[in-house]
């Protein structure tokens, strides 16, 4: 309880109080504004734009992950030769720096010097900058997420279908169900306690999201890729408004907060349903 007292409440309570506050931390001043932080921040175009950037990025990462992962996960489980080392390669990504995988990437996509350019190159098409067109930009930084952290995913996915005992697809197979009904009838409801533990997760971290953005793009082109957490930053560390910093914080918090309490209520009435089935 000290623990969780001194490095979790402790510092909520201290965000929330710093957010009522203009606190400017490089000249270590501060004035009592109230609630005109959260105000302000409703009202800030950069602030609602990176709270988009951040809608988009988790609306697109989510569902391309989860899917990814159940799929493989669901090849890799039939066992077949070979299936332990490709499992092993797949969860490679999720035991490496996320800032070492972003700079391979911004090498990789690099429009002048990267690799995938030069293939496209020789393939007689034009080149694109990837992560210097607005266009491309989110799109490439969900795809190195997704990369990063699909085989992490597809090993939680995995555990929950060898949990499934054996004898109910020896069951299905004898009243003539095949592999697709099989999947459909049996593994993908008594998956879904975990499958609705890697969305809730999931949804977090993306809202979270935050090293591939300072790496990749800095939150351009054109504030494009700028999320919530990349802003809070920026105000805070670069701008020095520490209590502004803090009420986006606060707000973030709030939405995380209430997403999760919301997921949770879904996990329970999934996990009943498991039971039940």
């Amino acid at each position: 309880m000290i623990i969780i007292g001194v490095f979790i409440l402790f510092p909520i309570v201290q965000s929330f109080w710093m957010s009522l506050h203009d606190w400017n931390i490089l000249r270590n001043t501060k004035v009592f504004l109230g609630c005109k932080n959260y105000v302000k921040a409703f009202a800030d175009e950069r602030f609602l734009n990176a709270m988009k950037n951040t809608i988009v990025y988790t609306v697109s990462y989510v569902p391309i992950l989860i899917f990814t992962a159940l799929f493989v996960a669901v090849f890799i489980n039939y066992k077949f030769s070979g299936a332990g080392f490709f499992k092993s390669l797949l969860f490679m990504p999720a035991i490496t720096s996320m800032a070492i995988i972003a700079i391979i990437f911004r090498f990789l996509l690099d429009g002048d010097i990267g690799l995938i350019s030069i293939w496209v190159k020789a393939l007689g098409l034009p080149a694109k900058d990837f992560l210097r067109n607005p266009d491309t930009a989110m799109g490439s930084v969900v795809l190195t997420g997704v990369w990063r952290w699909m085989g992490f995913n597809m090993v939680i996915i995995l555990s929950g279908l060898n949990a499934i005992p054996d004898s109910l697809y020896e069951a299905a197979e004898i009243d003539g169900a095949g592999k697709v009904r099989q999947f459909f009838s049996i593994s993908l409801p008594l998956l879904m306690p975990t499958m609705t533990f890697v969305l809730i997760t999931n949804l977090i971290s993306s809202f979270q999201v935050f090293d591939q953005i300072y790496v990749m793009t800095k939150g351009g082109p054109v504030f494009s890729t700028e999320v919530l957490v990349y802003y809070i930053y920026y105000r805070g560390f670069n701008v020095f408004d520490m209590g502004y910093a803090s009420a986006m914080a606060f707000i973030l918090f709030c939405i995380i907060l209430i997403m999760t309490l919301v997921q949770l209520k879904g996990f329970r009435e999934s996990e009943k349903n498991g039971v039940n089935a």
